[in-house]
């Protein structure tokens, strides 16, 4: 029998409608290829998760792989749209099993992507989930902004506002007061409008214990936020950012929607005034009598409480009238929050960075320790992953058993043979066998995601590390930050300010970049075969492992 795999997807909404749910996908899946002559061996779920992008799923992601290794020569879904919403991604997946020479099948739509027909229609297919996607998108959206412009709240959490179901219709909420956090907004409020800086006021509040809706230490930018947020005066403002998952902080919407609202105000309009207006005065920016890099920027973590350093500076005045400017990593946390959160914790830029760059280059010009690296890598993916491979093998195998058990039993019940109530009983055993089998596929997956067993080439790491050494002294800033935050995971700094560990880790995306790939020239299974971490130490020799 052909060696079939089934992938299977249901995001977080979809999991309430009918026909959608992942035993539904699995059981059709597995009932047609056994009537096309086909066998199950292999079964990738991903659970609550978007078919927006391939990128979060950890499943999706297991199964390109195995296709890589020849596991399987078909993989069967229920609707191709479980596969993939992305027109993009759909045929990305598919050129990765038609490389391999493998079929994609789908339950309910009649084509095979073996057949230049069967492309076609995939092809037509994905446009059609991606344009059904973005209108169920666009008219969430309508709906949203309708609600605002109605003055409803369309949720979410915010300090001073609790949001409660309308006694009159369930499906609907409605904002209400917490007291005790909306004495914290007044405060913030006051003490703005009577002269307080933002990081003065920041370090005041959270030295007074004020806490923020999610209990942590008030931010200068959460009070900023507070301090703009029309819906203290009981305004709905709805619409600031737009598409935040592809513009992020960049989709700034210069006309939201801010009508009034249903709730009551937690500041006078007299008050918020006279703040808005005191901090259009302060807000103008001064000039930049100093532009430095700083390429550890949140790579170095504070030695007190961990928190990533930030760019820091110190102008100082000589006797003659000029001034030199000092470099420093200070603490992120107290320069956003005050000394409640921590102290400075100053390290000299300069002193920092000279040392981190030359253990770099030091480290991965030596060729005995890049040696020993490869080797290492190497040892442990023998000993630690394959073992790990083998008991994922093992309860794939034991997934299947048990969907075939539950199979045989829907038989039973249409041969008359057991009662509906004798059928649940044994599907309900079955499938909390299946979930507890399931959460362990799932945590073996979060360890073997990133890692293989193949074993990593000596050249291939050398032409990295040379790649990698030259780009961190010689490169343009821009660039040399962007490489360094791809592989510096942190840089650890001892009770004396000196650097204790530089911990880098390099996975496929990296490699790619330090190489110079271009974005079409490696495929979506590249970044898990290529995976280690290096740690190099201040007065050791290196230690390096295969896996984290």
């Amino acid at each position: 029998m052909i060696k079939t795999a089934l992938y299977a997807r249901v995001s977080t909404a979809e999991q309430a409608e009918e026909g959608y749910s992942i035993d539904a996908q699995i059981e059709t899946i597995i009932r047609k290829c056994e009537h096309e002559g086909r066998q199950v061996e292999y079964q990738y779920i991903d659970r609550g998760i978007s078919g927006k992008s391939i990128n979060n799923r950890l499943n999706l992601q297991q199964l390109l792989k195995d296709a890589n290794e020849g596991k399987f020569e078909e993989v069967w879904v229920w609707k191709t749209n479980r596969m993939a919403r992305n027109q993009l991604d759909l045929l990305t997946i598919v050129e990765v099993l038609n490389k391999n020479n493998i079929a994609f099948r789908s339950c309910t739509e009649p084509f095979d992507t073996s057949t230049h027909l069967g492309k076609l229609m995939m092809s037509l297919l994905g446009s059609i989930g991606e344009f059904e996607r973005g209108t169920i998108v666009d008219n969430v959206k309508m709906g949203m902004k309708q609600r605002a412009r109605a003055g409803k709240w369309n949720g979410g959490v915010v300090l001073g506002y609790v949001s409660v179901k309308s006694e009159i219709n369930e499906n609907k909420t409605r904002l209400e007061i917490v007291e005790n956090e909306a004495y914290i907004v007044k405060e913030i409020f006051r003490l703005y409008s009577e002269g307080r800086g933002l990081k003065s006021l920041t370090n005041h509040i959270n030295k007074l214990g004020y806490k923020s809706k999610k209990g942590n230490l008030f931010s200068i930018n959460a009070v900023k936020e507070i301090l703009m947020n029309p819906i203290y005066i009981g305004k709905i403002r709805y619409n600031r950012r737009e598409n935040w998952n592809e513009k992020r902080r960049k989709g700034v919407n210069k006309n939201p929607i801010i009508v009034d609202g249903e709730h009551k105000p937690i500041i006078p309009i007299e008050l918020w005034e006279r703040v808005q207006k005191l901090y259009s005065e302060r807000s103008h920016k001064p000039t930049r009598i100093y532009s430095g890099s700083y390429p550890l920027t949140g790579l170095i973590k504070c030695p007190m409480c961990g928190a990533s350093m930030v760019a820091g500076r110190v102008k100082k005045k000589h006797k003659d009238g000029s001034y030199v400017i000092h470099r420093y990593y200070q603490c992120g946390a107290w320069r956003n929050k005050g000394t409640a959160a921590c102290r400075s914790n100053s390290v000299k830029a300069d002193a920092v960075e000279q040392f981190v760059f030359d253990k770099i280059h030091l480290s991965l010009f030596n060729e005995d320790i890049l040696k020993d690296l490869v080797n290492n890598i190497n040892e442990k993916r023998k000993s630690t992953i394959k073992p790990l491979e083998d008991q994922m093998q093992q309860i794939e195998k034991e997934i299947c058993a048990y969907d075939m058990k539950k199979s045989k039993w829907f038989e039973l019940y249409e041969d008359s043979m057991i009662s509906k109530e004798d059928l649940s009983q044994r599907l309900a055993s079955i499938t909390e066998e299946i979930k507890t089998k399931i959460k362990l596929k799932e945590s073996l997956q979060a360890k073997l995601r990133l890692n293989n067993s193949e074993p990593v080439d000596y050249q291939v790491v050398k032409n990295l590390m040379t790649n990698f050494n030259q780009i961190i002294r010689n490169a343009a800033h821009d660039k040399k930050k962007t490489i360094l935050n791809m592989v510096v995971e942190r840089i650890t700094i001892n009770n004396e300010r000196k650097v204790d560990t530089i911990i880098l880790h390099f996975d496929g995306k990296s490699k790619n970049h330090i190489l110079g790939k271009k974005e079409g020239e490696s495929s979506v299974e590249d970044s898990p075969s290529f995976n280690f971490s290096l740690v190099l130490y201040q007065n050791q020799n290196q230690k390096y492992g295969g896996n984290k």
